[in-house]
């Protein structure tokens, strides 16, 4: 299911061709800076960006005998370029290529995860707006509250994601940065012009000081970003699957010709799509837990990030990009059942419009105890026994301060919803 999303984006993008790839492009990008600074001759130059490639397959197996995939990678290269290839890798160490390269990967996904947002942005927009006066009951606690709009909620899910876009980009820009200052980052056998000619090439920063790897603070940043917005798509998928149940029914997600929605009951039309969201959110919280413990590491460096790294970023990545698409289509398709939002504001009797009701007798002068004593006395009587109205009608203390006209005009529904267009505009909505 979610490698049919993913392609052929993502999957390309952490593939063993691409990463290594990637390594070459570092690679030749610092043989370029060291020709630029007269270390490579332009002879040698040519004959290695001429010469230079690989076969993973030759790489694999070297690497069954070095155990160092770099190693097994520049020993590959060294054996298609010939003498010409002890320029290659000069003055570095295996974090400059691996680091610097990883910093290329995580700028082209996140490139592609930022364009989803992007997408799922335009949708709720679109959706807000065909929903801006869809009244439906808000719910605190679960329980019934006051009126709302269908469209009011969209656009806070809007905004939310608007918010993790910048999230987004701010921890991308964070996270593409370049380092090739050689072992334990001091520049010892490698000049510091070598790093800035190279990055600039790479379409890179440069890290301002490093150790041997770039600090993984960066990479942290960006797997939290990652978590706040599958956090936001949880919320969005939890609140549709509680709208999808049986005694709420005012919105439904996609449902297509020929699904079955249950092996027993063939009634059945369960929300699986937004469920398997929130399940997946799960595993982007914990593998950001991961990127955070990957922080601290022994003295310059160990390895212990290295491992962890290679499942939980490209992981990640294809999970983000996989729910982002996912929650766009289940919001472009939602069932939307307006019928069902106006049976629920009725099924309280009234017992939603307590608070016009309390402002109203705190407007004729009553302390906030006794007004708020008139108002819960009444909503006990007419607790799923009577409209609210009828009992507020027939209870002399309420009659005494209010006349029937006023209770009349404190059930009115506009009422509450009289400044959804300014808040429309106010997030942009028009």
């Amino acid at each position: 299911m979610i490698e049919r999303y993913t392609l052929p984006r993502m999957k390309s993008i952490w593939s063993e061709e691409n990463k290594f790839n990637k390594w070459l492009e570092v690679e030749l990008a610092v043989c370029d800076a060291w020709n630029k600074l007269g270390k490579v001759p332009d002879s040698s130059l040519k004959k290695i960006i001429k010469n230079a490639r690989f076969s993973i397959k030759r790489i694999e197996d070297i690497e069954k005998t070095v155990d160092h995939d770099v190693i097994a990678f520049l020993t590959c290269i060294a054996e298609h370029v010939g003498p010409d290839s002890r320029f290659i890798h000069m003055g570095m160490t295996s974090s400059d290529v691996v680091d610097t390269a990883l910093s290329l990967l995580l700028q082209e996904s996140s490139q592609v995860i930022i364009s989803d947002a992007e997408n799922l942005v335009k949708v709720l927009n679109q959706k807000a707006k065909q929903y801006k006066d869809t009244i439906m009951i808000g719910r605190t606690h679960g329980i019934h509250a006051e009126p709302t709009t269908f469209g009011l909620k969209l656009a806070l899910y809007m905004k939310e994601m608007e918010r993790n876009i910048e999230r987004l980009k701010k921890a991308k820009e964070s996270v593409c940065v370049g380092k090739i200052s050689g072992a334990v980052g001091t520049y010892s056998n490698i000049m510091p012009k070598v790093e800035e000619l190279a990055c600039k090439k790479l379409g890179l920063k440069r890290a301002d000081v490093s150790n041997q790897v770039v600090q993984r603070d960066r990479h942290a940043e960006l797997m939290c970003a990652f978590a706040v917005t599958a956090g936001s798509i949880e919320k969005i998928a939890t609140e549709i699957r509680n709208l999808q149940r049986t005694e709420i029914a005012e919105a439904e997600e996609p449902f297509k010709k020929g699904q079955k929605g249950s092996s027993a009951m063939p009634h059945k039309r369960n929300p699986i799509t937004c469920e398997r969201l929130c399940g997946l959110s799960r595993i982007i919280r914990a593998n950001a837990m991961v990127a955070l413990e990957n922080i601290v590491l022994w003295h310059e460096r160990d390895i212990s990030h290295s491992s962890t790294e290679r499942i939980i970023l490209p992981d990640s990545t294809i999970l983000m990009d996989y729910m982002l698409q996912t929650i766009t289509r289940v919001i472009d398709n939602l069932l939307v059942y307006p019928e069902n939002m106006k049976k629920n504001i009725e099924r309280t009797g009234g017992l939603i419009f307590s608070q016009r009701l309390l402002i109203m007798l705190l407007e004729k002068g009553l302390t906030r105890e006794e007004a708020y004593q008139i108002v819960q006395s009444n909503a006990m009587k007419a607790r799923g026994k009577r409209p609210l109205k009828e009992v507020l009608l027939k209870d002399p203390l309420a009659r005494k301060h209010l006349t029937p006209k006023e209770i009349e005009s404190a059930f009115d529904v506009g009422y509450y919803l009289r400044n959804v267009s300014e808040i429309f505009k106010r997030v942009g909505i028009s």
